[in-house]
């Protein structure tokens, strides 16, 4: 496509999501149920044909420089495309977000002044190469009333062209407007800056993926963005931690998946348990292959570790590296947190309540933690169904956004025939 034709077709694609949105507004939630159910159906009737689709992708990861975890997060199988229908079908059985009435009050002058949750409207998403989110964020949004425009990444283009069309179809055969949900049919970069300027027609951003795409997105949105840059998590063992249970803690936060934004890429402990705590975690850590970074103290007690610097303990790694660091008191680790860490997942392990509340009133992050995993942070953990991403914003959406953080909220009022005098 020329500039010109590129410019044509990102309109063409907002407006018709825009039109499709407030026709999407005033639908039943019988109607966006019928929708995820049929969307559910076609996934496992029409399992070979996006199989088949997702083999192109996978011939094509070696071209791209993909990785053997990016490529199997890639893969689409039978089995995975079950999961998949059956967490579009959990998301239709969690309550009705549209319509809820947050709060009401009747007022001196009897005016019934209620806030109604409403869509937000139209939704672009930017993500990379993991179709499932394809699937995931078409049913948040359309669930919680929004229409919604998906970019996915290149590496994953004939899988999100063959799952966009199973959701086409369920809306058509359901009888919703086709413009609900929006395919970016072209891989050109240049697309999503021109959908970045489209704040008259789109009403929020999500990108979801690696950190220069959400700066990118975030210096050009010409809209609100609801995002994170890094997950720099962190584990803090207390003094009065149980030190078997901070051990587990420390090793699921960080091995259980080291490549997402909430595993652990720094633990902490208290001055008085270093000598007893980090011997044991160290070596089970090592002995699983994390490379461990230390500060002087917590170095000469782990054989084996690296010198950490300062640049360490703001790093987030992706990968099996952890930064550890001997801290006098709560209040230090919470210092630390505050002024290393990037606001997303932080966990304390101790027994002290009066230690634990005041950690968790401290913290600034997105999600903290109490005697459980960073690993936590996550909208199925947490009762959502599913997420669209992991907010770090201080705006209405923070942590996990599911059906409730993709809608807003306006005031209806109700009177008898009451004037301002």
């Amino acid at each position: 496509m020329t500039s010109a034709e590129l410019e044509q077709y990102v309109d063409g694609v907002a407006r018709e999501a825009k039109a499709a949105s407030r026709e999407l507004a005033a639908a039943p939630g019988r109607q966006k149920a019928e929708w995820l159910l049929r969307t559910a159906a076609l996934l496992r009737t029409r399992s070979d044909e996006i199989v088949d689709r997702n083999q192109q992708d996978l011939a094509q990861a070696p071209e791209y420089g993909l990785n053997s975890a990016a490529i199997d997060r890639l893969r689409l199988t039978t089995e995975r495309l079950e999961a998949i229908a059956q967490a579009v079908e959990q998301i239709n059985l969690l309550p009705e977000p549209v319509g809820e009435i947050i709060d009401s009050a009747i007022r001196p002058n009897g005016l019934r002044v209620s806030r109604v949750r409403v869509p937000l409207g139209v939704v672009f998403f930017i993500y990379e190469s993991r179709p499932n989110v394809t699937i995931d964020a078409a049913a948040l949004c359309v669930k919680s009333g929004n229409a919604v425009i998906l970019r996915g990444g290149k590496e994953a283009y004939h899988s999100n062209e063959a799952l966009h069309s199973i959701l086409r179809d369920a809306l058509a055969d359901v009888g919703l407007p086709t413009g609900v949900v929006q395919f970016v049919q072209t891989t050109d970069r240049d697309a999503v800056g021109h959908f970045l300027k489209k704040r008259d027609l789109i009403d929020v951003t999500i990108p979801r993926g690696g950190k220069s795409l959400i700066e990118r997105v975030a210096s050009e949105a010409t809209m609100p963005v609801i995002k994170h840059f890094d997950g720099v998590c962190h584990v803090y063992v207390d003094r009065d931690a149980d030190l078997p249970m901070a051990q587990r803690i420390t090793v699921n936060s960080k091995c259980q998946r080291p490549g997402v934004c909430n595993a652990a890429e720094t633990l902490l402990v208290h001055r008085d348990v270093a000598g007893m705590f980090l011997p044991e975690v160290g070596a089970e850590l090592s002995a699983a292959g994390v490379e461990l970074r230390c500060c002087s103290e917590s170095l000469s007690l782990i054989p084996g570790a690296k010198a950490a610097t300062e640049e360490d303990y703001r790093t987030e790694y992706l990968d099996l590296i952890l930064s550890i660091k001997v801290v006098d008191d709560w209040e230090s680790a919470v210092r630390h947190i505050n002024e290393f860490g990037s606001h997303h997942t932080d966990t304390i392990v101790t027994n002290d309540l009066h230690v634990s509340e005041r950690f968790t009133t401290a913290v600034d992050s997105a999600a903290v933690m109490v005697n459980a995993s960073t690993r936590f942070n996550d909208g199925g953990e947490f009762g959502l169904g599913a997420e669209i991403g992991i907010s770090t914003d201080k705006i209405h959406a923070r942590g996990p956004c599911g059906l409730r953080e993709l809608t807003g909220y306006k005031y209806v009022v109700h009177g008898e025939g009451q004037i301002k005098e």
